[in-house]
């Protein structure tokens, strides 16, 4: 470990490599409220948040598990239809909060093209929000639709199965979920 007058440690939750402040820093200058996509072992979640002095503020947010209790949604809440659906679920209800445009924060996931994050990013846009992005970062229409797991059924099968879905049936049942939180947020 450093040591010396000039030596100075760094913040707890760096260390800990949860916040990357210098990232931070520069989208919170932008006084845009963040569209923060994160993924943990069991669940995806899509939150608009706002920075004020006394903290952090969540305007919108969604979650796979959401999905599930109040949508029917059946397939793997990890996968990127799923992280699409709750970016677009977070999108919709940002717009009923009356948030416009956002910006992306990542936080420290890889940045990388086609990945579950830009696919949460591509539900938020769909739902009306103006996000700035460049459209090649997109996971493919068929990817983001679940018709990959179709030629993979022999893998995840049996998790589709327990759940109650054919794996083949994945790209219709995205589909109508998607359809049912259309039609909840029509009207509003």
């Amino acid at each position: 470990m450093a040591t010396g007058p000039r030596y100075r440690v760094a913040f707890r939750r760096r260390r800990e490599g949860k916040t990357d402040y210098h990232q931070r820093l520069r989208l919170i200058v932008s006084r845009k409220p963040r569209l923060v996509v994160r993924g943990s072992l069991s669940d995806y979640v899509a939150q608009i948040i706002v920075t004020k002095p006394e903290g952090d503020q969540v305007l919108a947010a969604a979650s796979a598990k959401e999905l599930a209790k109040t949508y029917g949604y059946k397939g793997a809440p990890k996968n990127t239809s799923a992280a699409y659906l709750t970016g677009m679920l977070a999108g919709l209800k940002a717009k009923e909060a009356g948030v416009d445009e956002a910006i992306l924060d990542i936080g420290l996931a890889t940045n990388r093209k086609g990945s579950k994050v830009y696919a949460a990013l591509k539900g938020a846009i769909d739902a009306g929000l103006a996000i700035p992005c460049s459209e090649e970062v997109f996971p493919s229409d068929d990817r983001i639709r679940g018709e990959h797991v179709v030629g993979n059924a022999k893998s995840t099968f049996s998790q589709y199965e327990k759940r109650g879905l054919k794996a083949a049936d994945l790209p219709a049942h995205f589909d109508e979920v998607k359809e049912k939180i259309m039609k909840s947020y029509e009207g509003k």
